[in-house]
């Protein structure tokens, strides 16, 4: 693990900011490959994610995970996962406002150790906290927008194409756009 971001971890490991603190199993810091140039960022780890202290592991983990594969995208390789929250909110839901400002700098703090070129926002949570608070998931999912010498976008989460499998198509197209980006920075 990169020294700088193991430090971060454990720091993060011992966090007691939020009541969220109280409830959790595990902190959910992050996985996959430390020097990805691409940072998928889902909202908050979910019941799986808790026990397992590793983001997007249930269902909707093993969905994301396919869906990347199918375009040539892994975390095994060269995508890494992480959340705006770091702890589970209770039965699941959204966090709050409070416990996404408290968490906040630990997402800020990997993403300077990590410094990516393509932020992939997994959700209108997660899209809404970094990318702006009027994105709309449903009408801009796939675009790009410029931030600094990162690029942001957003997907459906999937957990909302379990819901509605009509959302899957538009997803993978939004991550076979995102692979071609991919492809034309690391080629630079």
């Amino acid at each position: 693990m990169n020294e700088k971001l193991a430090v971060l971890k454990n720091e993060c490991l011992k966090c007691e900011a939020c009541p969220l603190s109280k409830t959790r199993t595990n902190v959910v810091f992050g996985d996959g490959n430390e020097n990805a140039k691409i940072v998928f960022i889902g909202e908050a780890p979910g019941a799986n994610e808790d026990l397992q202290g590793v983001p997007f592991v249930g269902r909707s983990g093993k969905l994301l995970d396919e869906m990347c594969e199918s375009v040539g995208l892994s975390r095994k390789t060269n995508i890494y996962i992480a959340n705006t929250v770091k702890c589970r909110p209770p039965e699941n839901r959204d966090p709050s406002l409070d416990e996404q400002r408290l968490c906040a700098h630990w997402l800020k703090s990997q993403l300077e150790i990590m410094r990516p070129r393509i932020i992939v926002c997994v959700g209108r949570i997660a899209a809404q906290e970094v990318i702006g608070k009027n994105f709309s998931i449903s009408r801009q999912h796939g675009e790009f927008f410029r931030h600094g010498k990162m690029i942001l976008t957003a997907v459906y989460h999937p957990a909302a194409i379990l819901r509605n499998i009509n959302l899957k198509p538009d997803t993978v197209e939004d991550l076979k756009k995102i692979k071609l980006l991919y492809d034309k920075i690391t080629s630079e």
